[in-house]
């Protein structure tokens, strides 16, 4: 679509220094309407505060704020919590997470004021910009995606700056910011900085959402978590909504030092990068969602879960929520989820959510037969036969070297 046919652009907007540049540009350059869009996924009221204001200052027609603290828990948390998705083993998906729900605000936003562009500010070396223009080309593939960082001509803060300031466009950014930081109910994300260097280790300045494990409490705390079905009902017995028991969790973890990661991960887009991440109740949760299903689920049962888990994480850090193949691995995850029932008693430390205590009505676990005092219910005598049947390919393949000897 050429520039002059563009009219009315939804930007994705957070009010940084990226995105209040980008909607002087889109009019300077699309010569069009830009709506300011931001959704609410719990990263906190400061981040929030003044947003609209801002935005029209900045020359947005309107802009609109959607909340979607509820909704991203629910609906994109708690169904990746059942798939037990962890990429490359430590990353718990904050920041994948909550792309496809806010793009699909977007995209509902568009819809209702008769946009025919939709904008990121997503650059061009980052996993973003897939994940935001897979849900755009799933949901709508009629708009415009314009990508300014695809299109213009700056390459630094410095050159964003003096081009607010030409403009006489106000900011508080300034060119001495050294991480970039994305945040949501789930999780904190920091990269840039001297992290930047995988062999410097991560300064204190870098942590913002949890504290030192060195500098918590020396005396542990206990926490229950409550699961029906696969949701997480109650905390220390008190009944909440997902959103308030991910909020509650991340309070209470935080103070322990609790889901810190410092990793390198393989981006989408071919390039490693360096990051350090904080998802204190996530911690929390997925240990304990994980504690619950080795109570219950039999050993075919919980190794397919284990499959299931790992490739539904490549998925969503890819970007393909909307997709057959997310919502098929969903659906199979649903089916072990609805055992998941029981009380998880997790102990916080140092840094560590280690599980203590696990009970469910679902259990598979019988002490009658696990014992390793007298018992009656297992003969010990039939363990034999079972195993030559089970190793009888070994023994006929043995036997067959011997023949040919």
């Amino acid at each position: 679509m050429a520039k002059s046919s563009i009219n009315k652009v939804v930007l994705a907007y957070s009010g940084g220094l990226d995105t209040s540049a980008i909607i002087p540009w889109l009019k300077e350059n699309y010569d069009c309407d830009v709506i300011a869009f931001a959704a609410d996924v719990g990263q906190g009221e400061e981040e929030l505060e003044g947003l609209h204001d801002k935005a029209i200052r900045s020359g947005a027609s309107a802009c609109h704020i959607v909340d979607l603290k509820d909704a991203f828990v629910e609906e994109y948390i708690y169904p990746t919590i059942k798939t037990g998705a962890v990429y490359e083993g430590q990353y718990l998906l904050g920041t994948s997470m909550a792309r496809p729900i806010i793009a699909k605000a977007q995209v509902e936003v568009a819809r209702k004021v008769g946009a025919d562009a939709l904008c990121h500010g997503c650059t061009g070396k980052g996993n973003d910009q897939v994940r935001f223009e897979g849900a755009f080309a799933a949901l709508a593939p009629d708009l415009t995606v314009i990508a300014p960082w695809r299109e213009w001509s700056m390459v630094s803060r410095e050159d964003l700056l003096s081009y607010l300031a030409e403009r006489d466009i106000p900011t508080t950014a300034s060119a001495t910011k050294i991480y970039s930081r994305d945040a949501n109910a789930w999780h904190i994300s920091h990269e840039g900085g001297e992290l930047e260097d995988p062999w410097c280790e991560p300064t204190e300045a870098v942590w913002t959402m949890t504290v030192s494990p060195e500098q918590a409490p020396d005396k542990p705390e206990y926490v229950t978590l409550s699961f029906q079905a696969g949701e997480l009902k109650q905390v220390n017995n008190e009944s909440l909504s997902p959103y308030q028991a991910l909020v509650t969790l991340n309070t209470v973890a935080a103070k322990h030092g609790v889901g810190r990661i410092d990793i390198v991960e393989n981006r989408l887009v071919g390039m490693k990068s360096r990051g350090c991440y904080e998802t204190p109740g996530g911690t929390v949760i997925m240990s304990a969602y994980k504690a619950l299903e080795s109570l219950i689920l039999d050993k075919a049962s919980l190794k397919h879960r284990e499959q299931l888990g790992l490739e539904f994480s490549h998925v969503m850090y890819d970007g393909r929520w909307f997709t057959p193949l997310a919502q098929s691995l969903l659906a199979g995850a649903e089916v072990f989820a609805k055992q998941v029932t029981g009380d998880i008693v997790v102990k916080l430390y140092k840094g560590q959510a280690t599980v203590t205590q696990r009970r469910s009505p679902n259990s598979l676990y019988s002490e009658d037969f696990a014992t390793f005092g007298a018992d009656d219910v297992y003969d010990q005598r039939h363990a034999e036969g079972f195993i030559r049947l089970y190793s009888l390919s070994s023994r006929i393949a043995a036997m067959q070297k011997g023949d040919k000897a």
